[in-house]
């Protein structure tokens, strides 16, 4: 999972696209994606009009930014594996009508309910913030978080994780071929242990090299934050991408709260 969106991280080419999602400032597009994520996870379950007004926001969003479809679907699949463990614990719930009952597991209307309100504000969330990701460079990413008065200490962690997670990956990948080299993975049996092995020593390795980096940083002027090569200043436009989002918001909220 990691791997696969690594490359993202390095995306400078979505930066040079001329669409009116790429002319926001990197501030506007967090604060409309914040917005318009916010107000999913926070619909009440089964409020599907509600949602319709979202997916459709979400839709005009990755429709402005021409976003590669099938990149950010293989991203969203990829997540939602992970989530759909937890999501299908939601299905075995009281409430409602029993549609099927096997023992003491019951499938009940409150649970299908439950599963696919909650399935669908995670498939939408996840679309919007793999979309801003995609549209997006991490270092514009963070100073827009700056922008947004994030805890500077947090934002210091973040971009040290941007920095420093690609150099983890080349370390473990080191490692993996010495242990090819000496022929160490053919076993099966073994190849656990030696895996094992290799994490707790990529932990020790990873401790005394982050030291050394963060010194290294500091000696070429680092201040907490990658330097960003160009930064953009709002205009009407992004006042009017915010009204406009901040009255989908509102929209759907009132279908929310007039539906019987």
């Amino acid at each position: 999972m990691i791997l696969l969106h690594l490359g993202a991280m390095h995306l400078v080419e979505a930066e040079k696209n001329q669409t009116l999602w790429h002319r926001l400032t990197p501030k506007s597009r967090l604060l409309c994606t914040l917005l318009l994520v916010f107000a999913i996870a926070l619909t009440p379950n089964g409020r599907w009009l509600t949602w319709a007004v979202y997916a459709g926001a979400v839709g005009l969003i990755m429709l402005l930014s021409r976003v590669r479809l099938w990149v950010l679907f293989r991203r969203v699949a990829v997540e939602f594996v992970f989530i759909g463990v937890v999501l299908l614990g939601t299905l075995f719930r009281d409430g409602g009508h029993t549609l099927f009952r096997w023992g003491w597991i019951q499938i009940t209307t409150e649970g299908l309910t439950v599963l696919g309100s909650v399935s669908l504000k995670a498939f939408l969330s996840l679309l919007i913030l793999n979309t801003l990701i995609l549209t997006t460079s991490v270092p514009a990413l963070l100073h827009a978080l700056t922008a947004l008065k994030m805890p500077p200490l947090l934002v210091a962690i973040l971009a040290s994780m941007y920095r420093y997670i690609a150099v983890l990956i080349d370390e473990f990948h080191s490692m993996q071929k010495a242990a090819r080299s000496r022929n160490l993975m053919g076993n099966p049996k073994r190849q656990r242990i030696i895996v094992g092995n290799m994490f707790g020593s990529l932990f020790i390795r990873t401790y005394e090299r982050g030291e050394r980096v963060h010194q290294a940083m500091l000696a070429r002027g680092y201040q907490g934050l990658p330097p960003l090569a160009e930064t953009q200043s709002g205009g009407r436009g992004d006042i009017l991408a915010l009204t406009i989002m901040i009255s989908v918001l509102l929209f759907g909220q009132a279908i929310t709260f007039h539906a019987p």
